[in-house]
């Protein structure tokens, strides 16, 4: 599929401060995307990687919080790294693009993603594995939310590779999943913290936020949820915020 047959749209995120093209159909940048973000420890001069960036999203607005950062954006489909390119320049960011499937070693070499380069990797890996439940007939959508068998733990292995010693991880992933994922990051990363992502305070966590520093020895912290909506359905105070790019989790 080339950018050319994609339908477009332009979205405005942080309030308007990252202009968003992404393609109409399949997987868009959400409130996922915006919590990462939130919780991305960028510092100036920092060498930041999105690693399944899609349109860019993530580094986007990490960017617009700290922009004396080096973002490099990694995504495998050449048309969505095409439309990451046009974000950039839109946003007025000199990111890099990697067209790389981060689950394959000689792709990531062959794009010039080096081990232990990164200060930084934010990540929003597939949130399904094949076998585990029925894939979108959509292609783009399914290449968003599936991997093949056992390409979790190779994802998360390969984002803790590119970590430099003291570097940091922060993803974002199903709820269901948060045992699997300190499981594979276990010895790989230290000093993790995990906090919850709930649709409202009397609901079941939907998403967590998980960070961690390679070669760091402390203990797993928990740090106090994310409260997404209200009793009356709309954002509470802290999600309004953090949509309108005017809190961080941090």
């Amino acid at each position: 599929m080339s950018e050319t047959t994609l339908e477009i749209t332009q979205d405005l995120l942080l309030g308007g401060r990252v202009r968003l093209l992404q393609p109409a159909k399949g997987h868009r940048a959400g409130t996922d995307a915006v919590l990462l973000a939130a919780a991305a420890p960028v510092r100036p001069g920092d060498v930041a990687m999105d690693v399944g960036a899609a349109t860019g999203a993530v580094g986007l607005m990490a960017a617009a919080r700290v922009p004396d950062a080096r973002f490099v954006f990694v995504e495998r489909d050449p048309a969505l790294a095409a439309l990451c390119r046009r974000n950039c320049r839109d946003n007025n960011l000199h990111g890099e693009v990697a067209v790389a499937d981060v689950l394959d070693k000689a792709s990531r070499h062959d794009a010039g993603l080096r081990p232990e380069s990164a200060d930084l990797v934010l990540t929003n890996p597939p949130f399904l594995e094949e076998g585990q439940a029925r894939i979108s007939p959509d292609r783009s959508r399914a290449a968003a939310h599936a991997l093949p068998a056992g390409g979790l733990e190779a994802w998360l292995k390969a984002c803790a590779g590119l970590l430099k010693p003291k570097g940091r991880l922060v993803m974002i992933h199903r709820a269901d999943r948060v045992a699997e994922c300190l499981a594979i990051l276990e010895g790989r990363l230290g000093g993790m913290e995990l906090r919850f992502v709930h649709p409202a305070a009397d609901r079941p966590a939907i998403r967590f936020l998980l960070s961690g520093t390679k070669g760091a020895r402390a203990p797993l912290t928990i740090l106090p949820p994310v409260i997404l909506n209200g009793p009356d359905g709309r954002f509470t105070p802290q999600a309004e915020a953090l949509h309108l790019g005017e809190a961080a989790l941090l």
